[in-house]
């Protein structure tokens, strides 16, 4: 690196001018170019291309997950300076993911080099992953959670617990099950419980976050109180630089043996409080969390928010974006009638443009009176000549089955072990393969048997 780096600077109190000073005289790798008042005066010089790097204090007003998520996006490194001995705030940044943290007493000559790599290490991910910056990241992994206890169906999801430290991030290899639909109901939600419900029903530990930032619905299927702490609470935690695998844990404790629940927005209002830097960080640390988390999404695709501003601005479809972009596997879910599938055709088309692999088609409610005579061989043969889908997963209408287990704000295996959606969930559960083949004969058995007698 033989050009001088660009500086920018935000640092609080009476470490500011000394810093300054000392930077200027020693001169060579670094240059002050700009001496930023707060947070968003550095914010709008790192988006103008003014710094290829920052240097700012730890206590700046609003500074998180989301904020240091602009900045790389912007090109520009970060070094933190933090009071000395102050153990805390070292902390929380390394959890934001700043990788250069220094005592605000540090040298000059120190923060030059902190600066020089910081710079590095940027220009190397933004060359590892194709030219774009790498957002801060977590670094989070997976902790030994203790079990919570079993309660009633109707119970409170108040958190509890004492959280537990992180592990490192080589071990969160939990997987992540995005499940999407376009709109007009076809049952994402119906879907993404049912999946959840399987993984735990076959002894496995699975996390169901409900990310619908439009109309969550996944405390209300359950029974759940949605006024509690949930994922507008893990997000906030995130972007401070709070949230590991136990505060997640107690922010989801678990709804029946092995199902964890993260319940979504209160008010679709709220929308704003998850961020997509900050969502990125709990599917972080639901990744170390549980082997298995499944995500209910919003039906929203559009991308353009942005476009009508000169800066950054949130965008409302930014968490189903992220979940769908960090997703090991994509569930499209439509509806078996002549509107649903013409609907997953065009989302299917869609979603191609955001997710690299091709999603685990799902149809809801398939039956005679929407499409016909053998309803499910109309559907595979329309969605294999116009979607190009060979196999998809069918799971037959049986709404008072699905009222029923509503009603009771219990899942299926619960309310109804052998009815025709159940096998259809564990059937999906095997194709995913986060559940043996043994639980889909068991439902089917189970079917079999309700049939003959």
């Amino acid at each position: 690196m033989n050009a001088a780096v660009p500086l920018l600077t935000a640092v609080t109190g009476r470490w500011e001018a000394p810093l300054v000073a000392g930077l200027e005289r020693i001169g060579g790798s670094v240059v002050v170019v700009r001496r930023c008042a707060d947070l968003a005066d550095l914010l709008a010089a790192a988006a103008t291309g003014q710094g290829r790097a920052a240097v700012l204090s730890a206590d700046l007003r609003s500074l998180g997950g989301e904020a240091l998520s602009r900045l790389a996006l912007a090109g520009v490194a970060v070094v933190a300076l933090v009071d000395p001995g102050d153990d805390a705030a070292q902390r929380r940044l390394h959890q934001l993911g700043v990788r250069q943290v220094l005592p605000a007493d540090a040298a000059p000559e120190q923060v030059a080099d902190a600066v020089t790599a910081a710079v590095e290490h940027l220009e190397h991910a933004a060359h590892v992953g194709g030219g774009t910056a790498e957002p801060a990241s977590t670094g989070l992994g997976p902790a030994a959670v203790p079990p919570t206890s079993y309660a009633d169906p109707r119970r409170s999801l108040a958190p509890r617990g004492p959280a537990t430290e992180p592990a490192t991030a080589s071990e969160a290899t939990g997987q992540v099950i995005a499940v999407w639909g376009p709109a007009g109901a076809p049952g994402r939600t119906t879907t993404a419980v049912g999946l959840a419900a399987e993984v735990a029903e076959a002894g496995g530990a699975c996390l169901l976050i409900d990310a619908d930032t439009y109309a969550g619905s996944v405390a209300q299927l359950l029974g759940l109180l949605d006024e509690v702490p949930g994922l507008a609470t893990a997000a906030r935690a995130a972007d401070h630089g709070t949230l590991d695998v136990g505060a997640l844990a107690a922010l989801a404790p678990q709804a029946s043996p092995g199902l964890r629940v993260l319940t979504g927005l209160a008010s679709a209002s709220r929308w704003p409080e998850v961020r997509p830097a900050s969502f990125a960080a709990v599917l972080g640390a639901a990744r170390g969390l549980s082997a298995c988390t499944v995500v209910d999404t919003s039906a929203s695709l559009e991308q353009d928010e942005e476009l009508s501003y000169d800066t950054a601005a949130p965008r409302r479809n930014g968490v189903t974006l992220q979940a769908l972009q960090d997703a090991d596997v994509v569930v499209a879910v439509g509806s078996a009638d002549p509107v649903g599938l013409q609907r997953l055709v065009r989302g299917l088309q869609e979603l191609a443009g955001i997710v690299t692999s091709s999603p685990v088609v799902v149809v809801n409610r398939v039956r005679a009176t929407a499409v016909g005579p053998a309803p499910e061989r109309a559907v595979r043969r329309a969605l294999a000549r116009y979607a190009g889908v060979d196999d998809p997963v069918l799971v037959p209408d049986d709404g008072p089955v699905l009222d029923a287990a509503v009603l009771q704000g219990r899942t299926l295996p619960e309310a109804a072990p052998s009815s025709p959606v159940r096998v259809a969930h564990a059937r999906l559960a095997a194709r995913l393969g986060v559940v043996g083949g043994q639980s889909e004969r068991a439902a089917s058995r189970g079917l079999r048997r309700l049939r003959l007698g």
